[in-house]
This record gives C-alpha cells, sequence and structure tokens, in this order.
C-alpha cells in the first residue's frame, strides 16, 4: 500500500486556499446541455440548453428529440441528452481563430425509451473525424467524455453528429472553449530516432491520458482551462516504486517563460519520487502503462519540479518513453535555475514496438550523488492521422452522407476533367513501365504506387522511409531455408492493395491484412511499419527464428518480402484468429471450459518445444493471448517471435537483456533484473491462465487499484480458496471442481514472483493435461487431495520424456517435420489416465 501522501483535510484546505493560478478568460466559451430545458450548473460552470441558445444552430435531417433522466449520474450534465435521427450539426460561430476545445459528454441511460447502450455515434467536425461507429456496447463504462483540440481556421467550427447503420445519434454535452495560443506547440522532438518534429499546430490531439502525479483529483474548477486531471496510482506498474511528495503551492516559482495556464499550481506542487521497489537495477525504477491504439502517434507532455531537493544539481535521473532514453541525465535545477521552479518537455512517440501500450519511466542517473527521480505531471494525446482522423482511418467526406457532398463533388469532377483527360495516357504509359520493372525480384524503386505504411502519420516534410529500413540488400537474408520469396506485386494482389477491410489486426510492428495467393489458399500478410526502430531487428528474428522451426503448436512462416524497402511476412492463415478475441471485446460465442483448457494445453505444447526442443532452447519473451492464435478447428499456435531470444547456455542461469515484453504480462524478475530465462515466459503464460479462466485484459487502469493487475487480483482470490468466485459467469456450474482446483494451482505456480520457485513449461503441460482429464473424467474421480500435483493415487508415474536431439537440425535448432513429436512423448504419461481405476 502507497503511503498516504497528505491528509484529506489539507488537500481540501489547500485546493481551496492556494489555487493561484491566473485566470483565463476565453474568446469562445460554449457550454451547452444537450436536450436540457434549463441552465445546469457543473462544477462552477453554467450550462445552457441548445434550444435556447442563439450563437450557435442546430441543423438537423430527420427528427431531433430531447430526453433527461432522473437516475443516478457522476454529473448533472449527464442527466439529459439530445438524439438524432439523421445526420445533424451544430454550427459555432468563432471569433477567434486558432485552437479550441471541444468536448463531448455521453449518456445512453439519458433516454429510457431508446435502447441507446447499442448505437453507434460517429461524430466528425469540418475537417477531423473525432469518433466513428462508437457504441456502448462494447464500452465498460456507463458514461463518455471526449476531450479533442482542433485548430479552427475560419469564422466557424461545425460539429456533426451520425448514426450509423440506422441506429440514433445522440450526445448529453458540448463545450467549444478557446485555448492559449501557445499551449501546444509546433514542434516536439520525437523519441525514437531523436529528431525535431514540425507542423503539429496544424493537427488535432484528443486527450487520453492526463494525470496529477502523487496528487489528489483536479476537477475542471480547479483548473482555469477546465481540464480533468487524475491521480497516476492505478497506472503505476509496481505500486511500491513509488512515493508521493508534497509542498505547498506557495512556494512554487513560475519562471516568466512559463505560462500559468500550462497546468495548475497543484500538479507542480505534487510528484512521485522513488520508493524502495527493492530492485538491483534502478534504470526503470518508476514506471506507469498506458492501453493505448498502436495505429496512432501520441503527443507526450511530462510536467517536472524540484520540490524534493535542499540544493542545487543534487537531483539527476533518466527519463524513458518505451523503455527508449528520451531524456537522459536531467538535471532540473541546472535547466531552471532553482529549485520549485516548473517545467515541462514535450516528446512525439508511437506505442511500445511490442504491444498496445505506452510506457513512461523515470530512474535515477549513474552519476547522481542519491538515487532519486521525479515526476509531478503528465498528458497523452493522440495525434490525428494522414485521414485528418482520430478514431479508424476513414477521413470526413468518406463518413458524410452523399447528399451532403454532392454540390462540392461535381465542382471538384469539373474542375479537374480536362487535367484527367490530359494525363490519363501519360501516367497509363508510366504504370505499364512499373510494371514491367517490378517483375524483377529484390529491385528496388524509389516511389510506391501506395503509402509506405497504409495510414501513417508522416510528421516531417521529408521521407515516410524509415532511415533504418534502408533497401532489401541491407538485411541480407538470401537462404534457401527462409521460405518463399513474394514480389510486392504478388502482395499487393493478395491483399488487393492493403485493402483495409482484409485487415485483421494491428500490432507493434505493423498491420496484418488477409490475403487470398493465387493458387486460393488463404494467407496472414504482416506488414512492417517502417516507423518501427525495431523494424528491421524483429522482421530478422521473425525469420530466422521460424524458418528453422516446425511444430503443429507454432504459426508457419510461408515466405516473406523485402523488396522496395518494404518488410513484409507471410504466414498460414489463421481462421479463428486470436485467443483473446474469444475471451472478450468482441460478439463470438463463449468458449466451453473444455475447449479452454485444449487451447492452453497447445500453446503450453508449443512453448514447451520451444524451450526444449533444441540444443539451446528458444525464449519467446511476448507471451500474451493476442500471440496465440486459432486455426479453424481452435487448435492453438503460438505467434510472433519478434522478440523471441535464444536462452542461455549450459554453463549459464539467465540471458543478460534489456526489458522487452508487454507490460501486465511482463515477469517482474526479469523487470528488475534484466535476466531472462525461461521462467519469464512461465510467468507470461500464468498470466494468460487467469485471462482464460476471467475473460478480462492482463491490465484494465479502469477497474479499482486492487484489481487493475489480473495477476495481482486472481492471486488474492486463489490463495483463498474461491477462484470460482471471479472467473466467467458463463462457466458458472460447467466446470469440474477438481480441474478448477489444478488449474488454478498450476496458474498460482507460473506467478510465483522468483522464477526458480516457478514449473518448467513441460510441468505446465503436465498439469494442464492433468485438469483436462479431471474434468473429462469427471464422473470417476473425486477431488484430487492438496499434494496431487504430482501424480494420482496409485498409479506411477513416468517423468516427461525430453525431445530426441538426434533428429535433423538446423543451426542448432530442430527442423524436423514430426510436428507431433511432443504429443507422442507426453502422450505415454497420460495414457494411464484415461482409465483410472486401471482397467
Amino acid at each position: 500500500m502507497k503511503p498516504v501522501w497528505v491528509s484529506v483535510v489539507f488537500v481540501v484546505f489547500s485546493l481551496h486556499c492556494f489555487f493561484s493560478n491566473a485566470e483565463y478568460d476565453p474568446v469562445d466559451n460554449y457550454l451547452i446541455a444537450c436536450g436540457s430545458s434549463q441552465n445546469i450548473s457543473v462544477q462552477g460552470r453554467i450550462f445552457v440548453p441548445d434550444s435556447k441558445q442563439s450563437s450557435f444552430v442546430l441543423k438537423t435531417q430527420g427528427n431531433s428529440i430531447a430526453s433527461t433522466s432522473k437516475s443516478s449520474v457522476s454529473s448533472p450534465i449527464y442527466q439529459s441528452v439530445r438524439l438524432f435521427y439523421g445526420p445533424s450539426s451544430y454550427n459555432f460561430k468563432i471569433q477567434k481563430e486558432g485552437r479550441h476545445w471541444i468536448r463531448l459528454y455521453f449518456n445512453p441511460r439519458a433516454d429510457s425509451s431508446h435502447d441507446l447502450q447499442s448505437s453507434a455515434i460517429t461524430v466528425v467536425t469540418d475537417e477531423y473525424v473525432l469518433i466513428n461507429s462508437f457504441s456502448f456496447k462494447n464500452y465498460n463504462g456507463s458514461v463518455l467524455f471526449k476531450e479533442y483540440s482542433v485548430n479552427v481556421t475560419s469564422d466557424s467550427l461545425t460539429l456533426t453528429f451520425i448514426p450509423s447503420n440506422g441506429s440514433v445519434a445522440f450526445v448529453s454535452g458540448i463545450e467549444v472553449v478557446s485555448v492559449p495560443d501557445k499551449l501546444i506547440p509546433d514542434q516536439a522532438m520525437a523519441v525514437t530516432p531523436s529528431r525535431p518534429v514540425t507542423g503539429l499546430s496544424g493537427l488535432a490531439f484528443e486527450t487520453v491520458y492526463r494525470l496529477n502525479m502523487g496528487g489528489p483529483l483536479l476537477t475542471p474548477q480547479n483548473d482555469t482551462l477546465g481540464r480533468t486531471w487524475e491521480n497516476d496510482e492505478k497506472y503505476l506498474h509496481v505500486n511500491s516504486s513509488a512515493v508521493s511528495v508534497t509542498v505547498s503551492p506557495a512556494a512554487l516559482k513560475y519562471p516568466v517563460t512559463l505560462p500559468q495556464e500550462t497546468a495548475p499550481n497543484w500538479v507542480y506542487a505534487t510528484a512521485e519520487t522513488m520508493g524502495n521497489a527493492n530492485v538491483t537495477n534502478l534504470d526503470f525504477n518508476i514506471t506507469w502503462v498506458f492501453p493505448v491504439d498502436p495505429s496512432f502517434t501520441y503527443f507526450v507532455r511530462l510536467h517536472f519540479c524540484d520540490i524534493v531537493s535542499l540544493t542545487m544539481n543534487s537531483l539527476v535521473f533518466n527519463l524513458y518513453i518505451n523503455s527508449d532514453t528520451a531524456f537522459g541525465s536531467l538535471d532540473l535545477s541546472s535547466i531552471t535555475g532553482g529549485i520549485d521552479v516548473p517545467y515541462y518537455k514535450d516528446f512525439v512517440s508511437n506505442s511500445s514496438d511490442d504491444a498496445d501500450t505506452l510506457t513512461v519511466s523515470v530512474g535515477p542517473d549513474a552519476m547522481a550523488e542519491a538515487p532519486n527521480a521525479i515526476m509531478n505531471g503528465l498528458e497523452i494525446m493522440k495525434i490525428s492521422n494522414d485521414a485528418n482522423s482520430l478514431h479508424g482511418v476513414y477521413p470526413v467526406g468518406h463518413l458524410l452522407p452523399k447528399s451532403s457532398k454532392r454540390n462540392k463533388m461535381w465542382i471538384i469532377i469539373g474542375s479537374v476533367v480536362g487535367i484527367f483527360g490530359a494525363l490519363a495516357m501519360i501516367i497509363f504509359c508510366y504504370c505499364c513501365t512499373v510494371s514491367r520493372r517490378s517483375k524483377t525480384p529484390h529491385q528496388s524503386h524509389p516511389w510506391l504506387t501506395l503509402p509506405l505504411y497504409g495510414n501513417s502519420q508522416t510528421m516531417t516534410k521529408g521521407s515516410t522511409v524509415s532511415h533504418k529500413s534502408g533497401t532489401a540488400s541491407c538485411i541480407s537474408l538470401a537462404s534457401s531455408n527462409l521460405g518463399r520469396f513474394f514480389m510486392f506485386q504478388e502482395i499487393i494482389e493478395a491483399t488487393n492493395k492493403f485493402d483495409e477491410n482484409l485487415l485483421l489486426g494491428v500490432g507493434g510492428f505493423g498491420r496484418v491484412y488477409k490475403g487470398t495467393l493465387e493458387d486460393g489458399s488463404n494467407v496472414a500478410v504482416k506488414r512492417g511499419n517502417p516507423r518501427s526502430e525495431q523494424g528491421i531487428a524483429e522482421f530478422r528474428t521473425e525469420i530466422e527464428m521460424l524458418s528453422k522451426l516446425r511444430h503443429r503448436h507454432l504459426v508457419s512462416l510461408i515466405g516473406y518480402c523485402d523488396e522496395r524497402s518494404e518488410m513484409i511476412l507471410v504466414y498460414e492463415y489463421m481462421a479463428n484468429g486470436p485467443l483473446r478475441s474469444h475471451l472478450y471485446g468482441t460478439d463470438l460465442p463463449s468458449l466451453s471450459w473444455k475447449q479452454r483448457l485444449e487451447i492452453c494445453i497447445g500453446a503450453a505444447r508449443g512453448l514447451h518445444y520451444l524451450h526444449t526442443g533444441a540444443t539451446q532452447s528458444i525464449i519467446h519473451r511476448d507471451v500474451k493471448t493476442t500471440n496465440i492464435l486459432l486455426d479453424e478447428n481452435l487448435v492453438a499456435k503460438v505467434a510472433d517471435f519478434g522478440l523471441s531470444k535464444t536462452g542461455p547456455a549450459l554453463d549459464q542461469t539467465h540471458v543478460s537483456t534489456a526489458v522487452k515484453g508487454s507490460f501486465g504480462y511482463l515477469d517482474p524478475e526479469y523487470f528488475r533484473r534484466q535476466q531472462l530465462t525461461e521462467k519469464s515466459d512461465v510467468y507470461s503464460f500464468g498470466v494468460v491462465l487467469m485471462e482464460v479462466l476471467c475473460t478480462r485484459p492482463a491490465l484494465n487502469p479502469v477497474l479499482p487499484r486492487e484489481q487493475v493487475n489480473i495477476a495481482e487480483w486472481a492471486m488474492l482470490w486463489q490463495k483463498k480458496g474461491m477462484l470460482d468466485q471471479i472467473m466467467d459467469p458463463k462457466l458458472s456450474g460447467k466446470v469440474n471442481p477438481a480441474s478448477l482446483k489444478k488449474f488454478g494451482e498450476t496458474a498460482e505456480n507460473c506467478l510465483a514472483e522468483y522464477g526458480v520457485d516457478r514449473p518448467t513449461m513441460g510441468d505446465v503441460l503436465w498439469n494442464l493435461e492433468y485438469a483436462l482429464q479431471l474434468e473429462e473424467t469427471s464422473s470417476a474421480l473425486s477431488e484430487p487431495d492438496d499434494n496431487s500435483t504430482n501424480h494420482i493415487l496409485g498409479i506411477p508415474l513416468q517423468p516427461l520424456a525430453p525431445f530426441d536431439n538426434s533428429v535433423s537440425m538446423i543451426d542448432g535448432v530442430t527442423s524436423g517435420t514430426d510436428d507431433d513429436a511432443e504429443d507422442v512423448a507426453t502422450s505415454a504419461v497420460f495414457s494411464q489416465l484415461v482409465n483410472p481405476r486401471g482397467r
């Protein structure tokens, strides 16, 4: 439990007495209570009904109705709602061009006469897509608040609500408020590679996270710009790694160059500093983990103020974003010229290369006098993509009804028809020439017929080609063992020019599309993101690993393409997609307990093969439910070997390497010591087991603190012997208690704090097979005793047979075609379980 940073009484008193930021008076300040019949006071601000406002125009196509509810809600703004049966828009007069907040409030329960939970909402401005087909059906919260920052370049702003798929669009509240000119800069530093990124002032932002480190919740009433700052505790990766500190806001010394609107003074007056986490390597001592959409780029603003030092130059620390050094040897007092002086730094970053998360860490610098680090506040904002969208890949013109686009379309057609007539023949001839050239493999071209990477955001005026990606020749993959080489033209045809309708998923390496080869066979095509700094390394590792591995429970690599600076991998197509999709977040049928056990057993076989099927083991390093794929028969196969690492040699206990993996699944011992072993995969697999049982994400920051991390939460219930209380409700009454007990014991052993206390994957496989047998033979087996982990009474057991390393090897890794060798090895162990009485 983290120490209480300050008493509640002191917080309330201080917030009242010391909030001294200069008041900001926005030129445009629209506060609208949609559907309400009267003014609504929300934290000191008055929201006016949209039916009584004269400074904006509400236009609707079809009917629009208002509704109110007396149900209990978190804020009065959610008590009313405006419903739209057709595309409808609010048009605001803008007195001063520039950045404006657009804040939207939604409550589907404000109207009981419609099923607003299933309504699909799309919201666009004149230029930007804010929301695309959002539905509360797959959303955990009861209400929704969205905040955007949009640059308005005309004297009006139109906000259009579009019902999707014949549903009803709705909104409970709207804010359109001017933002200070200097709040968002035009330039910030990209983290990897380190370079200035310009043009930010012309892009739209969506606030994803805004945190007050070590301090209380700050509401719009405590912020002159109407922002909300939440406490950071639930985003901490290790709760004990941070200690909250505070000073009086009156002690702050604002520099002349720092506008007071940058952040409330209570953000700089509170902070998280290093706690005693009992770690040996402090590079990642305090880490915050944030789930994000990996297909977007993010603006990250970090707020600092040295409120802990007594003298200058005593606090020196490092700042990391996604484990990359964003700012080394950060000495706040040298930068600001003193202590208690607020300071902030801006960066542009993608999500982490291996997961749909963004992480921020601070840790002491090796040259510091005392090991300490600090952070006061953090803002993470999504940046609009090439389609000017903050949600999806389609531009505004694609989402607006055709009737509203018809006049503009005729104007465009009329102005360009002559140009097209003149250029048609030139383009045709040029394309024919390029087509003939593309038939020569491994030929690099200076241009592409498609964008280099689907919808990636080009942040500079330079080429979007990654400086590290280079051309095909720099990868040097020429080998007869690497699978089929595909020409880029073949990939284009197979994926219908990377049609977004064929998109299977998005990961840190890139986007994955379904493809169809000339022979009619389906494949999965993973197209590398040139912005990923791990791209080439991951591309090479994936090819080299999978070209040598053959097993029924590992996804097979069919081939690759490294033509035209593209990094493309072609796999066997897994018809039922990732395991996670069958657990939560989709409408797919629920898996039975037996199916879940069989899937876990299949994945365990694949990992056991990696750990023991070669002269030197292979550690996957990114075991999670999205990397366990299911074929048409729900057979599980382990996928994504881009982060895989060769295990320790026989005379070694571990591999020392930088921390890689997905937060929530990451082995805490590996995280602390940067010492990788096969047991790191075992820990991650333990998280997978709990995810399979409880059908919820490994990390869910919206839940109460004790429930955020599934490993910690599930272990509390496992130790009570009450795991059945948190398992998937759809399994209630359908699971043999003995099977569930064995499953829980197995997961608990996998999640042991220290690797030496965890079982091998062979042991895990044995126990899961045992749990399956208990389920299948429940009528003949009673619940086992506590010491039943290693035997069933009266049945002599054989040790799990190791792999025969005498089979053909390629560079020390098994490449035999007998995919079921492991199944044969384990079948002898379990053959006696088919008839537990031995008859």
